[in-house]
């Protein structure tokens, strides 16, 4: 078998395996970059999952859906965040064997530190870009995410 070009290979499955593989890079950066702090990356994402709307309530399995992961890695993570008391549980009215998680002021202090950590760790990483190729490219990113996330 002989191996294709990459110039043959389509656009879009370029873009994709692209996508990939920078999601490949940052997340190893961000491991090395979160290690040493008490925000391990699955804690991470879950705070940053939570911040976008800090006062709204979310159950383990609303969250391993809206993620697309497995409900029980889930609920460890959850376990470990309520131990540090980033997360705070409330009992759910609608069903007593589950809980409402919220996001709690420990844990959005956490989101912050990490988050900081974060860009200042990758801060070279646009050197030399404008601002509008920023914005134009974020433009293009989030009409990507936007379709994805309506495609799961």
């Amino acid at each position: 078998m002989t191996k294709k070009p990459v110039s043959d290979l389509s656009l879009d499955f370029r873009i994709i395996n692209w996508i990939g593989i920078i999601e490949q890079l940052t997340a190893e950066k961000s491991r090395q970059l979160l290690e040493g702090t008490d925000v391990p990356p699955p804690q991470f994402k879950l705070l940053n999952h939570f911040s976008h709307r800090p006062d709204e309530g979310k159950t383990v399995m609303q969250i391993a859906t809206a993620m697309q992961q497995p409900q029980p890695g889930i609920t460890k993570t959850v376990a470990k965040m309520v131990l540090k008391q980033y997360l705070r549980e409330q009992a759910n009215p609608d069903d007593g064997r589950s809980k409402i998680l919220f996001l709690s002021d420990t844990g959005k202090a956490a989101h912050l530190m990490a988050r900081t950590r974060l860009i200042a760790g990758m801060s070279q990483t646009f050197d030399g870009w404008d601002e509008a190729d920023k914005k134009q490219f974020f433009e293009h990113l989030d009409r990507l995410k936007i379709f994805l996330d309506a495609n799961r």
